[in-house]
């Protein structure tokens, strides 16, 4: 059974980081592309960014881009995402999810399996 288990969200002040872990079982991890989504209140989901199986490739939404790095690490079937520079814009429930075999990295369908997400909350 494909798990994907999201930590380390929180609240945090603008202008502040946190760091997301995503636990990931029940698959080859190694083998798979990844990547995070968002959903804010209210509104729909976001693709925030993506990592190719072996870590040599990633992308970000234009909103993240620059404040945002996401990693892997597949020895331990973990995926990371670094968040710097959070504004309450960026504040939303962050999901982990598996990328399946399409070749668009940001289209939201081409993720199969998605965790129960972690909140993210920014705000003064």
């Amino acid at each position: 059974e494909v798990q994907l288990v999201e930590s380390g969200g929180g609240m945090v002040q603008p202008g502040g980081s946190l760091r997301l872990s995503c636990a990931a079982s029940g698959f080859i991890f190694s083998s798979c592309d990844m990547g995070w989504v968002r959903q804010a209140p209210g509104k729909g989901p976001e693709w925030v960014s993506f990592i190719d199986a072996d870590g040599a490739r990633t992308d970000y939404a234009d909103s993240v881009k620059g404040r945002f790095t996401i990693s892997r690490d597949n020895a331990k079937n973990m995926l990371f995402l670094q968040m710097d520079s959070l504004n309450p814009e960026d504040t939303a429930l962050y999901y982990c999810a598996r990328k399946g075999n399409g070749r668009s990295w940001s289209a939201l369908g081409e993720y199969d399996y998605w965790g129960q997400g972690t909140q993210v909350t920014v705000s003064s």
